[in-house]
């Protein structure tokens, strides 16, 4: 039997909040309507679609997979509403929008402030919301609308996505001044691998960068410390505990300030990151999203290009 999948706006409202809340009672209160209209449109929605979209536990209401399915489908559609919103204010002389950018936590040091600055200066009425989270966490957040842009380092290819910038940047040894390798310009990891190590746990991008180096190397034991967290990686080297890894993001002002030195490895011609800028494959960006991505894009240029005057062409 063919399916209807008519769908109405406060069937579609009802349904997210529900899903939200996991409670029928509870979605009826925060939409201020009584719980039997907010059932009514559930069961419709299901009548529609010939399947269940909620399992019935007595710890509340859960997706089926149905409800899984559909959820996925008017996350975009809610998301795309609003922005449509935004987009006709705009054409109204607002000059307004918002941004989500779903990002990773060293690129909210240094980086994201200064494009943000930059966006405010130009778009004062502009909103924008950062959410940080782990690298493979964001190409979902992109294709499910919770994201306009992601923004993180090595992402493997996906169908969904579409590279909007890229930029090449060297991962290198992070060491305090003083350390016994301070004073050479660049440095091979077998050099290192004479020190104490502070390593990113296997989930992080330049984990998986230095793994054929760490197979080839000869380390005694365990890294001294690994850690999920490269700001837990600074504070540690800053603290004389050992050499971290990672590229100049989230280091910016302790090498300015000469309180830490980031060592490029020479492993292999150099060792290097590929930070990329991604939106969801096939949408519409927005004229607020569009901005802040040229933006951003443009500041990831820049600072590739400073990075090679300060190391060397890539090549």
């Amino acid at each position: 039997m063919a399916r209807r999948l008519k769908f109405h706006s406060i069937a579609v409202t009802y349904f997210d909040m529900v899903r939200r809340c996991e409670s029928i009672r509870e979605a009826a209160r925060r939409l201020n309507v009584a719980s039997s209209a907010v059932n009514r449109q559930i069961l419709k929605l299901e009548d529609d679609i010939g399947a269940p979209l909620f399992d019935r536990l007595n710890s509340g209401l859960r997706l089926t997979p149905a409800g899984e399915l559909f959820a996925r489908h008017i996350g975009v559609v809610l998301h795309d509403v609003e922005r449509l919103r935004v987009e006709f204010d705009a054409m109204e002389g607002l000059r307004a929008g918002h941004v989500e950018l779903a990002t990773v936590e060293t690129l909210a040091v240094d980086l994201l402030p200064t494009v943000m600055e930059i966006m405010h200066q130009r778009y004062p009425r502009v909103t924008i919301g950062v959410s940080l989270c782990r690298a493979d966490g964001i190409p979902d957040a992109i294709v499910t609308g919770d994201a306009d842009l992601g923004l993180a380092f090595a992402l493997p290819r996906h169908e969904e996505l579409q590279q909007l910038a890229l930029g090449h940047f060297r991962l290198g040894a992070i060491v305090p001044p003083g350390h016994p390798l301070s004073a050479r310009v660049q440095v091979s990891f077998g050099a290192c691998a004479d020190y104490d190590l502070i390593l990113g746990k296997p989930e992080l991008s330049t984990r998986h960068r230095l793994a054929a180096l760490l197979k080839a190397a000869s380390i005694p034991g365990k890294a001294r410390i690994e850690s999920g967290s490269l700001e837990l990686a600074k504070q540690m080297v800053l603290r004389g505990r050992g050499i971290a890894f990672q590229t100049r993001f989230g280091i910016e002002a302790q090498i300015e300030a000469k309180l830490l030195k980031m060592l490029p490895l020479t492993d292999g011609g150099g060792v290097f990151c590929d930070l990329g800028l991604y939106k969801r494959a096939g949408r519409y960006i927005p004229t607020a999203v569009d901005a802040f991505a040229r933006i951003l894009a443009d500041e990831i240029l820049l600072r590739e290009r400073q990075e090679a005057a300060d190391y060397g062409a890539s090549g």
